[in-house]
């Protein structure tokens, strides 16, 4: 099985990947790590594609399923990760709905005062931002590529810095003593959840996996 997958890439290179996001900092990360390999990154919304439903209860369908519309709805292959914050003293929250913790519209502000409501009186501050990268080579594609990531370190009170988003600025990374937000972008890309998800699915495509 391994060795008909190798076959079937190198024979159909893959020349264009639809991104299942129009975010553009995903789009510029992401289309700097493909380059090398001659992938050129389309955002979906160039194509007109919607965003797809995010319903599940895990990173790894969410991002099945918008990986899955992209590539059915573009006739490409496509890409796209389901990301977020998970909190040990709330049994793995905000997880899949890190974006929404706070409900619509979506407010990093209002999710950050929400988070830090419900641990005002918890002494376990644990968390960790996780991320999965799921690669279709076509719609019905039987064997996606899936990657992921995670990045460990605590909740503090007092938010420092002004790089990141989200959660960033009250997430303290213990290697660093720095929140995400105090790095600068290079360290976050070699160091974040999402970088390494994405150095994983790049080296299974290099393997021809």
């Amino acid at each position: 099985m391994i060795a008909f997958t190798k076959t079937r890439l190198k024979s159909h290179p893959m020349k264009q990947l639809v991104l299942a996001s129009s975010n553009p900092g995903k789009l510029r990360e992401f289309g700097e790590m493909f380059a090398p390999l001659g992938i050129e990154i389309i955002p979906q919304s160039k194509l007109g594609i919607p965003d797809a439903e995010e319903p599940h209860g895990t990173f790894v369908e969410n991002a099945l399923a918008k990986a899955r519309h992209a590539a059915k709805l573009s006739g490409l292959p496509a890409m796209a990760d389901d990301s977020g914050i998970c909190v040990r003293a709330l049994g793995g929250e905000p997880g899949v709905h890190s974006a929404r913790f706070a409900g619509e519209p979506k407010s990093d502000e209002r999710n950050n005062r929400k988070l830090l409501d419900l641990l005002r009186d918890k002494e376990e501050r644990r968390a960790h931002y996780y991320c999965v990268i799921v690669l279709m080579r076509h719609g019905d594609d039987p064997e996606p590529l899936i990657a992921e990531g995670a990045w460990q370190g605590r909740i503090i009170d007092t938010p420092r810095g002004a790089n990141g988003f989200g959660y960033d600025p009250y997430f303290l990374l213990p290697d660093f003593d720095k929140t995400a937000a105090e790095l600068e972008p290079s360290q976050k890309n070699l160091a974040s959840h999402r970088g390494k998800a994405l150095r994983r699915l790049l080296a299974k495509l290099k393997e021809g996996v």
